[in-house]
């Protein structure tokens, strides 16, 4: 493979500098190996002909056609010119549409040659058209091709007339000069043990099937070969990680943790908590940075379970820190921490940017005496100002928020030793990406919520329901209840035919007149915000309009009634967030879903499993399944360091736990990969991962 991966693509048959620094600006292809390695996006059986006159329905899929054009027409003038033209193959006529490179498609193509053109019809007032097909001349082969990819393509590419089968030629360019002794990227027997193609066969068969059975084994190999690599990554750093550097031994459990168990303990703790807290205590003893995840649903007990873990570290003498991504939620642990600290003397504060400068100047002089134990705080807490005297553990909550090199400047806040690291998320998180985002860090999960909780009864109601909402609201307003209710949109969109909050906050006080109803939104001032929250938290105001602003850092036990509007609007993991408002007393609580009648089948399907179930982690697979892990809120995988050419997270669980496994086994007996059988490894490591910073040292 090296003799040719880092030759500069304009070196190719058919490049040439112009077209390679238009794919290197487009697509990121500079070399051959980028091109090799870029995958088509589907394919097409290019082995049949269809007919005009049977083409049938709304949905056509793309289609090869065989005739000849009757005529070409210009239309419009500058910006607005058009090409159409008529195409017949006997059995009917479709027409065909260009909306740019109208001089040269009318130099290149003339009535009466015989063509095959390919592309997706579409049916509009009746009648078929094709924009922008593929055209070549007919030739007595073409029917051979079978199967072949089609590669995605940009609007500027496609302007310099690159189209997917300019991508196909240059890759079949490529194949005619791939060496026939390429160079394995995997030892033999990963390759036999497993049953995977041989890389060359895989490679010309990703880009050229012989049948889908090949096609098939070449996905295999290659989304193998691209999640194993990056499971090997992620368990060596780990473990290099944990030989390597050492944590703070904390040797005992201390008196405030003890005190706070026997004394002031609000509620027993459930299994799951004491088995987390079991885990970290573990950790924490064991001479070795601790570096661990922990996963529960919305109202599962996490900020006490991190609040337990904190006195550990300051029985032992050490102080501790929680940043959490927004001033209301690091406001939120404020509140709760300084209740539970308050009958064991230890002492809290919090640092955000609305922290005045006189308060902060006493903060950092308790922070650097030792005399504060506990800073809760936003990203604030990462300035350079802020110097500890001796930071232990740091909770970093709803870690996706924050970005590597913030988590970074936090971790080096302890000049000899690193801290333990205790990251917190409620937002559900697959297994299967938590093992690949989350890869490095030990993973604890709460899964069970504190006794006396009831499910949240989950109804998906149509805006044509409205009536019947309202009374319902009425009645639980009578009972005392509070209500939530969530909007999209602050203000009137022009382009989105959604609910907007002040519309909805002005239709509340209509049908709730003698109501007190208080509206919370992103833009707001800190300030009116904080007034907006505490009248609902005060019992003063029964409704609260809001945007999606309250999806963290609200704890309202009486408010029992969460609804949300255009919930189609919503990803899953969203909604669950939003549905974990309410549940938190232990009266019965409710969230309905209003949506419009008319919506497709996926979103159906997906507000239909919210009513089907309250666990977080099903809610969570389900909907990387609908929408992929690209899209998951929460998890921001568009951020990730890594990118996926072929592999599919959502899609791709069984070949995630195969490849860990096998990576797992091999870092387990060779943690260096220095035996002879794993240098092929090694080295493909170092050709993959040089370019990136090692961030896994990083939590």
């Amino acid at each position: 493979m090296n003799r040719i991966a880092n030759n500069d693509i304009k070196y190719l048959t058919g490049v040439g500098p112009k077209r390679a620094e238009l794919l290197a600006s487009e697509l990121k292809i500079h070399t051959f190996y980028d091109l090799l390695y870029y995958f088509p996006f589907r394919y097409v059986d290019r082995s049949s002909i269809y007919k005009i006159g049977n083409l049938t329905g709304c949905d056509v899929p793309y289609v090869q056609l065989k005739g000849h054009f009757i005529n070409f027409t210009e239309n419009g003038e500058g910006a607005r010119k058009r090409l159409n033209a008529l195409f017949t193959d006997g059995s009917g006529i479709i027409e065909v549409v260009w909306f740019n490179r109208v001089k040269s498609i009318k130099q290149n193509y003339s009535p009466g040659v015989e063509y095959i053109l390919f592309g997706k019809p579409t049916l509009y007032n009746g009648r078929y058209s094709l924009a922008h097909p593929e055209i070549e001349l007919s030739k007595p082969t073409m029917l051979q091709r079978g199967l072949q990819g089609v590669y995605n393509i940009t609007e500027k590419l496609r302007n310099r007339s690159i189209s997917s089968r300019t991508i196909q030629q240059l890759v079949e360019n490529m194949l005619k000069i791939l060496p026939t002794d390429l160079n394995e990227t995997l030892p033999p027997h990963i390759i036999a043990e497993n049953h995977l193609m041989p890389l060359r066969e895989a490679l010309i068969n990703i880009h050229k099937p012989v049948s889908l059975q090949h096609l098939s084994q070449a996905q295999q190999r290659l989304k193998f070969d691209e999640l194993f690599y990056l499971q090997l990554n992620i368990l060596r750093y780990t473990k290099q990680r944990t030989l390597n550097i050492s944590g703070h031994k904390f040797n005992v459990v201390g008196t405030p943790f003890n005190d706070f168990y026997n004394n002031h303990l609000p509620f027993p703790l459930t299994g799951a908590q004491k088995r987390v807290i079991k885990e970290m205590r573990h950790d924490m003893g064991s001479g070795r940075q601790m570096n661990r995840l922990l996963q529960g649903d919305v109202g599962s007990g996490k900020t006490l379970v991190a609040f337990m873990t904190m006195l550990i570290a300051i029985g032992n003498g050490y102080q501790t820190c929680i940043m959490a991504p927004t001033e209301i939620l690091a406001s939120q642990h404020y509140e709760t921490i300084s209740k539970l600290a308050k009958g064991i003397g230890v002492k809290v504060a919090l640092l955000t940017g609305s922290t005045r400068k006189k308060e902060r100047e006493i903060l950092h002089s308790q922070l650097q005496s030792g005399e504060l134990q506990i800073l809760i705080g936003t990203h604030a807490v990462i300035e350079d100002t802020v110097i500890f005297h001796n930071l232990g553990l740091v909770v970093i909550d709803e870690q996706h928020r924050f970005g590597v090199a913030q988590r970074a400047k936090l971790w080096k806040k302890n000049a000899t030793t690193p801290p333990h690291v205790l990251v917190m998320t409620a937002t559900p998180i697959p297994r299967t990406l938590a093992m690949t985002v989350y890869g490095d860090l030990d993973v604890s999960i709460i899964d069970e919520l504190p006794p006396g909780r009831k499910p949240v009864h989950t109804m998906l109601q149509f805006d044509t329901h409205r009536e019947s909402v309202n009374r319902f609201m009425g009645e639980q307003i009578k009972l005392g209840r509070q209500i939530y209710i969530v909007y999209p949109l602050i203000h009137e969109s022009e382009t989105l035919d959604l609910k907007n909050l002040e519309e909805g906050y002005e239709y509340i006080c209509d049908v709730f007149p003698n109501r007190r109803v208080c509206f919370v939104h992103g833009q707001m001032k800190p300030a009116e915000k904080e007034h907006q929250m505490q009248l609902f938290a005060s019992g003063a105001a029964e409704i609260m309009v809001a945007t999606t602003v309250i999806e963290v850092g609200v704890n309202v036990p009486n408010a029992s009634v969460m609804i949300i509007e255009n919930a189609e609007r919503f990803g899953l993991s969203q909604l669950h967030q939003l549905r974990g408002r309410v549940g938190r007393g232990a009266d019965q609580s409710y969230c309905i879903l209003m949506s419009h009648p008319k919506m497709s089948a996926d979103t159906r399907k997906r507000l239909q499993i919210m009513t089907e179930t309250n666990d977080g982690f099903e809610v969570a697979e389900a909907d990387m399944k609908l929408r992929g892990p690209g899209d998951l809120e929460g998890t921001q995988q568009s951020g990730l360091a890594f990118d996926l050419k072929i592999s599919n997270l959502a899609r791709d669980g069984q070949i995630v736990q195969q490849a860990r496994e096998i990576a797992s086994r091999i870092i387990e007996n060779d943690p260096t990969l220095s035996n002879p059988e794993n240098r092929i490894l090694n080295q493909n490591l170092k050709a993959l991962f040089s370019r990136t910073i090692n961030w896994s040292l990083i939590s």
